[in-house]
This record gives C-alpha cells, sequence and structure tokens, in this order.
C-alpha cells in the first residue's frame, strides 16, 4: 500500500530552526532589534528598525552589536529612530512627576490649609465617594 502523506510532513521537525530572527555577527545568538543596510554609492550606513522581511543584503543586530556599530573610514553611520519607540523620560517629565507624588501624599488637612486656611467646593462637584467626584454638568446649572 502506497502512503499518501508528502515527504515534508513526514520529516523529522528541527529545534535548530526558530521563527525570531536572530543577529547575523557570528556566534552571537540573541535576538536581532536592528536591520543595518550599506550604501555604497553614499559610503553611508543606515541602523533602522528590524525590517519586517529579511533581505539578502542587509543584516540584522541585536540591541549590542546596534548599539557598538560603527562605519569604516570615511564613512557615515545613520540611525534611524522608529517613531513608535517610547521617548526617554526628560529631566522635566521626572521633575513634573515628583512634584505630583509629592502633591498626592500630602495630607488633605495641610493642603487645605495651605488654600487659604479653608477648603472651598468646587460649584461643579455634586457628590464624592473616597477619590471619586460627581460633577454637575455645565449645562443644567
Amino acid at each position: 500500500m502506497e502512503s499518501r502523506r508528502s515527504p515534508f510532513k513526514s520529516a523529522v521537525p528541527s529545534n535548530l530552526v526558530s521563527p525570531v530572527r536572530r543577529c547575523s555577527r557570528t556566534a552571537c545568538g540573541r535576538p536581532a532589534v536592528a536591520t543595518l543596510t550599506y550604501v555604497y554609492a553614499d559610503s553611508t550606513a543606515v541602523l533602522g528598525p528590524l525590517a519586517t522581511y529579511a533581505e539578502p543584503h542587509c543584516y540584522d543586530l541585536c540591541a549590542e552589536h546596534s548599539e557598538r556599530l560603527t562605519a569604516p573610514r570615511g564613512w557615515e553611520v545613520v540611525r534611524l529612530t522608529d517613531g513608535s519607540a517610547p521617548a526617554r523620560p526628560s529631566g522635566d517629565d521626572l521633575e513634573a512627576l515628583a512634584n505630583a507624588v509629592r502633591e498626592a501624599a500630602r495630607p488633605q488637612g495641610r493642603a487645605a490649609a495651605e488654600g487659604q486656611g479653608r477648603r472651598t467646593a468646587d460649584p461643579m462637584e455634586v457628590a464624592r465617594r473616597g477619590h471619586l467626584r460627581v460633577l454637575r454638568s455645565p449645562d443644567s446649572q
């Protein structure tokens, strides 16, 4: 009786092939995060976000190798940033966050004492439950 199974289905599965793209550098098995392309006409090495598909003349690099990348003498390295990557916080952002945490941690009694000695209710506030407030619609005044 003849087998109807495809030769590919009966092949032995391999654990050596991974669906994750790896760094192109020799002996580096880390996952790739960037793609390096050389533009020979402009003597430029372009390092950008990981390309959607692996191209034959592009090199995938891990985070460490992409940070340490240098170009040959006389060449320029252009580093493209991914717009979806989160921006690093600036000093102003961290200071604003610290001030907000300090303000939130301040006891209500001290905050009321600093606010002209008494606490005035918001005219839009109808009720309060813990840290939640019920506000009146501006149209229903």
